[in-house]
């Protein structure tokens, strides 16, 4: 199934491709920057046991509801109508202590849904339907199974504690010198702290990053894979890279 949120940096054009590189058996999947979630929803399961994390608190928030509270979710989100007047106020209320974290969801959700290129900032203009009926395919592959633990962690602090000999980490980190489109900081130094945090892993791990000459070189001594997608932005050819372990 497809992601049920755009994202910046999502990876529907690629999840093929990167969950076709995954090794055969793991018993645990960690999607540590887990964003829309195109990698995790690709396939109805990845391991027995699956952990989604964010650094987004109201991403997290959203997909907690959909997965604990999609009715009352669902019910809200179709509430709303699609306006640039509607989408300016929920920019100021997402911040109010005030609302619920069910009405925080479905304003967060909107705001996504209808901004330029899933930016969360700018009214994208166009007329996207808000009235959905397909979250309860996505309430059952968050509970199907021992369900996707839901986490809001830091990255790092992520990692020691889901780490395992037989976990696969799939890492989809904000792009160098492209962090600035995200709502969460990444410093330079975070690049750094992520290489060396997945250097000194029990299992294995995944790495999607763009075709840079600094994260070429950060990781030079690990297996890279050049691959290219359509650029959701524009009509040309985006050039990414792929790291992994083993």
């Amino acid at each position: 199934m497809k992601s049920f949120i755009p994202w910046i940096g999502g990876k529907s054009l690629l999840a093929k491709r990167i969950v076709g590189m995954f090794p055969d058996k793991i018993d645990r999947y960690i999607e540590v920057f887990g964003g829309g979630g195109s990698v995790l929803f690709y396939k109805d399961s990845h391991a027995p046991f699956e952990v989604y994390n964010d650094a987004d608190s109201q991403l997290v928030n959203l997909f907690r509801c959909v997965k604990f509270h999609r009715e009352e979710l669902q019910k809200e989100i179709n509430s709303y109508i699609n306006s640039r007047e509607l989408f300016n106020d929920m920019q100021q209320w997402l911040d109010m202590s005030f609302f619920t974290d069910i009405q925080r969801a479905a304003m967060f959700f909107v705001t996504i849904k209808t901004s330029f290129g899933a930016n969360g900032r700018s009214y994208s203009c166009k007329p996207n339907n808000l009235h959905i009926d397909y979250l309860e395919q996505v309430e059952h592959r968050l509970k199907d199974g021992r369900g996707v633990v839901i986490e809001h962690k830091d990255f790092e602090d992520l990692i020691k504690v889901y780490d395992r000999p037989n976990a696969l980490i799939y890492c989809d980190p904000p792009y160098h010198k492209t962090e600035k489109y995200y709502n969460e900081k990444f410093a330079e130094q975070d690049h750094h702290r992520l290489k060396s945090c997945l250097s000194n892993i029990k299992g294995k791990f995944v790495l999607s990053y763009n075709d840079d000459e600094f994260i070429r070189e950060l990781y030079k001594d690990y297996s890279i894979t050049p691959v290219s997608r359509q650029n959701n932005l524009s009509t040309g050819q985006f050039k990414e890279l792929i790291i992994k372990n083993y």
